[in-house]
């Protein structure tokens, strides 16, 4: 695994797109933050995200556990020959770090990284929306990530401060190194995941309280 390092950084409040009174599907009228626009130089990381950005859906995104949306760089390749684009580049996932040298297989939760003076945590796996797929205009995109894991990863901030693109991210800590992303995320959508990875992956202290939620009605039902 190379030496990961923030490629790049993107920010974006919520705001409307598409076209008022369109009769076509994918182009009438949605309120997102998920356009996200590259940032240079330092940027400011509180405890609930990166100044400058903003979600929605704030039921489902945002907030302490969910404060930074991170992707791998490492897929761009995959994406460009699957989606035949040649646009795809940071940020098209709506995350706000974009990463090289990171991947679902490689993460685990709980995770620690130093990022300059930030320390950041890894929460959960990112879980795809309708909206990856209205961005892009492919509404099965959010059941390709799904299938193939490609999802991205959750921060909650730990200690703030400033970051900016070029920077390098340092492990400091790994909690759970039999936890990664991708098994998380394998855990979370498997029909027939067992009871005991289940109850494993809820009681995880680092784990969102969102996931932990969500996996303890998955055990009752």
């Amino acid at each position: 695994m190379s030496s990961p390092t923030i490629q790049s950084i993107q920010i974006g409040m919520p705001r409307q797109l598409g076209t008022p009174g369109s009769e076509e599907p994918d182009q009438q009228p949605w309120f997102s933050g998920f356009m996200k626009t590259a940032v240079s130089g330092p940027v400011e990381v509180t405890l609930t995200g990166i100044k400058g950005d903003g979600q929605a859906d704030l039921k489902n995104h945002g907030g302490p556990d969910k404060a930074i949306l991170c992707y791998s760089a490492d897929h761009f390749a995959f994406w460009s020959k699957e989606l035949s684009r040649n646009d795809v580049s940071g940020g098209m996932f709506g995350e706000n770090l974009t990463i090289n040298g990171l991947s679902e297989d490689v993460v685990c939760i709980g995770d620690t990284f130093a990022i300059g003076e930030v320390v950041v945590q890894v929460t959960q796996p990112r879980q795809p929306c309708w909206k990856l797929g209205r961005r892009w205009n492919e509404p099965t995109l959010p059941k390709q990530v799904v299938k193939n894991g490609f999802c991205g990863w959750y921060l909650r901030v730990l200690t703030p401060g400033t970051i900016e693109a070029g920077q390098g991210c340092q492990q400091i800590e790994r909690p759970n190194p039999e936890w990664t992303v991708r098994r998380a995320h394998e855990t979370m959508y498997r029909n027939n995941a067992s009871k005991t990875n289940l109850r494993d992956l809820a009681n995880l202290p680092e784990l969102s309280e969102a996931w932990r939620s969500e996996l303890r009605r998955k055990l009752k039902s």
